[in-house]
Order: C-alpha cells, then structure tokens, then sequence
C-alpha cells in the first residue's frame, strides 16, 4: 500500500482524531454513534428529531438496550459525544436511517437515504468517506454517489471507473440483534463493501476503530445483496415454521412437541413459529430482493406472503374461542405487543397488529399488557384503541389468553386451566 493510501486510511491515534458523524441516531446509527465514541472518537450525531437530539445531548439513550445508557452518558460527558438537528464538517460521515416499505406495492422506500445524502452534500469536502449502512436494495450505494455527484460538481466521486475519487463510498450493513446490540457491534464480522479498493480500505480502516470481528472486504453491490440475503435466509425458515404451526393446527397436532421430536434428527433445526415476523429487517428486507427481480425471487416472496398470513390465523383462533362462549361478551389477555421478547421494539410487531385488530373487533374485552408498554407512546404506531394494562403477574380472569410474545416477564405464569389459550409463541411450549 503507498503512502497516500495509508494517508488516507490513518493508523492508531491518527485514526482517532478523525470526526465521525452518524446520520441517524435511531436504533442503529446511537448503538453505533456511542460505541465509536467509546473508543476514543469524536462522534457528531444528527437526528431530524428534536426529542433525540435533545436527549443525546442530555447524556441519555432515547431507546432502550443493555448498557446503552451508561455509554451514552459516557460519552457525552468525556466530550466525545453530541447530537445536532443538521450535519456539520465531519471526516467520516455513516448514513444509518430508515429504509421501510410499502406496504401496499411492497416497494421499497430509499427517500430517507437520499434525503441523508442531500443533507450531507453542502458540507462535504476532500478526503471525506460516506458509509451507508441502511438495509437497501441493490444499487442504492451507487445511486447516492451519483446523487452527491450532481449536488458536489467540484467533488470527485467513485463513479465511472473513478480510481482516486475525493470523496470516498462504501457499504457495510450491521449485524446486530436488540438486546445484544453492543456485543455483536464489536464482536460481528463486517462485509466492507466499497466503491472501489480504496473505498473498501478506508471503509475498514473506519470500523476497525472498534470491530474485533473480521472486516471482510467485498465491493457495494455484493454487500447489499448479502445483507438482504441474511434476512430472506431467515425469513424462509421461519416461514416454513409458521406454515407447519398452522399446518399442525388443522390436523390437531402439538406443533412444539412435533418440532421437539423433528430437531433430533441431527440435520434438521426447525425454528420456532410466532404469531408472524415483525422488525425492521426481517419482515421488510426480502421484499427488497423480489422488487429487484421479482420473476425468479418465488420462494423468498412466498415466505413474505407465509408470515404475513400468521396474524391472520391467530385472529381466526380468536374467533373461534370467542364462538364457543356461546354470546358470552369475553375478556381477552393478549400477552406481549412488541415484535420480539425482551425488547421495547414495535415495529412491523405482528403481535401489535393482532392486539390493535382484536381491540376494534371486541372493543372493551381486550386488556393488552407488556413489560415495555412504557415505550408504546414514542414508538411511532397507533397504539391510542389499545386497553393497555400494568403487568402485574396475573391474567386478570380472562376468558381467553392470546401469548403472542415470550418475554422473560411472562415465562413465570402459570398455564391459564381455566380461559381458552391461543399460543402463538411457545410461552407454554
């Protein structure tokens, strides 16, 4: 490597003294913006939310994760950290926003992204590096170049075979779980997906800052297709669970003891059904891969219509149970709203969506309780038809139960003998 590279790149505390910005401060780009903080550098984080910005600034993690807090407010109180409403001079600029769906045309929506990239252009300068991080389609990297390209004409950009651009592209997707986001930032592989060599050295160079894993090179294209890749691979196996949960429903099998016995087999692993997919990869990203080609991606968009349909047939359950009263107005526990166990997380929750469709369908029967309710008000969903309940151990004298999530709060619940029990979730499994 010559000497302008390793120029570029930087190497231990000349590293360090170059400013990172994170557009976004959401539940990636803070994890993030707080963890490169923690070691040892300058971090600018932007965020279109005052609330956000308000509360960085303030030392406090405006979402919730194991050791967050602590980090943020470290932080912001060594100086290294702080939040703006719009983006500054910064050397590395990392784009970590929203990147949803449709959800009538299920086409994906880069509007954030770009918007990112117009916020970021009036102050760009030479020597800078643009990471995207976001879940895109394919060909979204090379898109916000060739967006930067026309709002910076006195910038050079790693477009058209451009080998030594001033302005340096890369895509490097995160791999990281709620509840286990500061972890997997360090210990997790990266794929570094530049525009060109360079991009990706520089790229590396940048998260090498914390990331004890393997920066594992590649070029952009490839790295956002993998990122899709991972979560449709997901995906399809939790629909195939979901379709035998049902499958099992109707021939009055045990779905848990049917996949307990099928998991011996020493090749087979069969994850366990939920109420539906939910998040903002899983249930979102491999529509991004049947947009980009939608004659060949069958089985993946079959396993997006498969786990869409799961709330649905929870609802159906429902019905049933509630026919059985024979008139009797019923008092439904639905247990758990948000999309996983042990997260404050709403988005796309199928267990969400199911408590809100019960709600308008028996309005004044259902009581909806979880351990995070505390975060339903600053999630951003509609959660104001809700009778949303402290959880205080019991299940009320419901005469129907609905387990939809699996918190650790629940597990110490006794099964229900004396209500109808739909369990989405294997809390009793």
């Amino acid at each position: 490597m010559n000497g302008n590279v390793d120029l570029l790149m930087g190497t231990g505390s000349r590293m360090n003294d170059r400013t990172v910005s994170v557009i976004g401060l959401g539940y990636i780009g803070l994890p993030t913006a707080a963890t490169f903080a923690a070691h040892g550098r300058t971090v600018i984080g932007v965020d279109i939310s005052e609330r956000a910005v308000s509360a960085v600034n303030q030392g406090q993690a405006h979402i919730e994760e194991h050791g967050l807090p602590e980090m943020v407010s470290q932080g912001v109180a060594s100086g290294r950290l702080r939040a703006v409403i719009s983006p500054i001079s910064a050397d590395d600029f990392i784009i970590a926003v929203p990147t949803p769906v449709d959800h009538e045309t299920h086409h994906p929506d880069i509007g954030y992204v770009m918007a990112a990239g117009r916020s970021i252009a009036p102050v760009l300068r030479k020597g800078n590096l643009v990471v995207l991080e976001s879940t895109s389609p394919v060909g979204t990297t090379q898109q916000l170049a060739r967006l930067l390209a026309e709002l910076r004409p006195d910038l050079r950009f790693p477009l058209d075979g451009e080998a030594e651009p001033d302005v340096n592209l890369a895509y490097c997707p995160e791999r990281i779980i709620p509840g286990q986001m500061l972890r997997e930032l360090v210990e997790n592989d990266r794929i570094i997906g530049g525009m060109s060599e360079l991009c990706t050295e520089r790229a590396a160079a940048l998260y090498r800052t914390f990331v004890e894993g393997e920066c594992v090179p590649s070029d952009d294209r490839t790295a956002e297709l993998c990122k899709l890749a991972e979560n449709s691979y997901r995906d399809v196996n939790i629909a195939f669970a979901n379709e035998l949960s049902m499958i099992c429903g109707n021939l009055g099998i045990d779905v848990w003891k049917l996949i307990e016995l099928a998991n011996r087999h020493p090749r087979v692993n069969i994850l366990k059904p939920g109420p539906g997919v939910g998040g903002h990869c899983i249930a979102v990203d491999p529509w991004f891969i049947v947009s980009s080609d939608p004659e060949r991606a069958k089985i993946i968009k079959t396993a997006r219509q498969v786990n869409d349909s799961k709330p649905k047939y929870v609802l159906e359950l429902v019905a049933e149970a509630v026919g059985v009263l024979a008139g009797k107005s019923p008092r439904i526990v639905c247990l758990g709203l948000s999309y996983k166990p042990d997260v404050d997380d709403f988005r796309e929750s199928p267990a969400l969506a199911v408590a809100q469709s019960l709600s308008a369908t028996y309005p004044g029967s259902v009581v909806c309780v979880d351990p995070f309710a505390h975060a339903l008000d600053a999630s951003g969903e509609d959660v104001a038809s809700l009778d949303v309940a402290p959880f205080d151990g019991g299940l009320m004298d419901a005469d129907i139960v609905v387990a939809l999530v699996s918190h650790t709060a629940f597990q110490a619940i006794p099964y229900p003998v004396d209500a109808s029990v739909i369990d989405a979730c294997g809390l009793w499994s």
